[in-house]
């Protein structure tokens, strides 16, 4: 039905700002690759670790694996989550074209554990990989919890994907302990060129025996009102997971993705205690280079006198376990 943030046909957010157009499209273009605004980045980037996780972990606690950019297992209360799980080789609808990945996900798909919940931010390449999806549900037949309309992209690849779709605000029990709601974020979506804010998106909170996790998969930054909101209404968070990463050009890109600066104020706004970075190092979606984000999350965090081990960084196949 028609609400503050759907017409009827399409999504919005109400105080945020529309997806740029084709022509600021075409401006990007031409400056990241006729006038070389574009960084290389290097052809391949291995991590040095490769985890292979419990079948579970029980009681309060949580054991964190990055599997890359804004893909996490997270494995707490006897439940294996996995969040935006990519697994393909390209963050794209194409098999030998788009954004590929410079290193091997964290976990190999066949060590992963039983997956009781998949939780999938919006419908963007490198967020909703339905190939993935459709493994995922194959090989473990997980509920799929996602924003409304990314159910039906992903039914129409594969009927056997267990999605169910909610709103903002929606809260949905896992069991043993372990709930999500969803929540606002500054983002948009889109598929192809005629889907444009046609599925929801959205950031996720995720409730624990061992606290509150706040995962905020794509967002801007704004005035912050979206993790000051959270942080009132959600909170407290003893952990959130933020994008430092993909945010260059800042005139094209200041309105959906958050730069390092701003993904540590956003840590202020929303008052977790730590915070865990993500969405860098393994595709080049936009014009930074590839440590580019690590070294700006250090200078951010030294300027607002926050100690490096308040907002830490992984490798794939890295784990920190709480």
């Amino acid at each position: 039905p028609v609400s503050d943030h759907f017409d009827g046909e399409r999504f919005f957010d109400r105080r945020g700002a529309p997806p740029r157009g084709q022509p600021d499209l075409l401006r990007w273009m031409v400056d990241r690759y006729l006038r070389g605004k574009r960084a290389k980045w290097p052809a391949w980037a291995p991590s040095p670790y490769a985890d292979q996780p419990p079948a579970s972990v029980e009681g309060a606690g949580w054991r964190i694996s990055y599997i890359g950019h804004a893909s996490f297992l997270i494995q707490t209360a006897g439940l294996n989550l996995l969040l935006d799980p990519v697994w393909s080789k390209r963050a794209s609808p194409f098999r030998l074209v788009g954004p590929k990945r410079v290193n091997d996900p964290g976990v190999a798909f066949v060590k992963l554990p039983p997956i009781h919940a998949v939780l999938v931010s919006h419908g963007h390449y490198d967020h909703l990989d339905v190939a993935t999806l459709s493994r995922v549900a194959a090989a473990h037949r997980p509920r799929v919890i996602t924003p409304l309309g990314n159910d039906t992209i992903m039914r129409n690849h594969d009927p056997a994907i267990a999605a169910e779709s909610y709103d903002w605000g929606d809260r949905v029990e896992l069991g043993s302990g372990v709930a999500v709601t969803l929540l606002p974020s500054r983002h948009w979506s889109a598929r192809s060129l005629s889907d444009r804010n046609m599925s929801l998106w959205a950031s996720i909170v995720i409730e624990t025996p061992a606290g509150r996790i706040y995962f905020v998969a794509d967002s801007g930054y704004d005035d912050g009102r979206h993790f000051r909101e959270a942080r009132e209404r959600h909170g407290p968070f003893r952990l959130a997971i933020l994008p430092i990463g993909a945010y260059e050009p800042r005139w094209f890109m200041r309105d959906q993705h958050m730069n390092p600066a701003e993904s540590v104020q956003a840590l202020i706004d929303c008052g977790a205690e730590l915070a865990l970075a993500h969405h860098f190092g393994t595709f080049q979606l936009t014009d930074e280079a590839i440590d580019a984000p690590l070294i700006a999350l250090d200078e951010a965090l030294e300027a607002a006198a926050i100690p490096p081990e308040r907002f830490r960084t992984l490798q794939p196949g890295e784990v920190w376990e709480l």
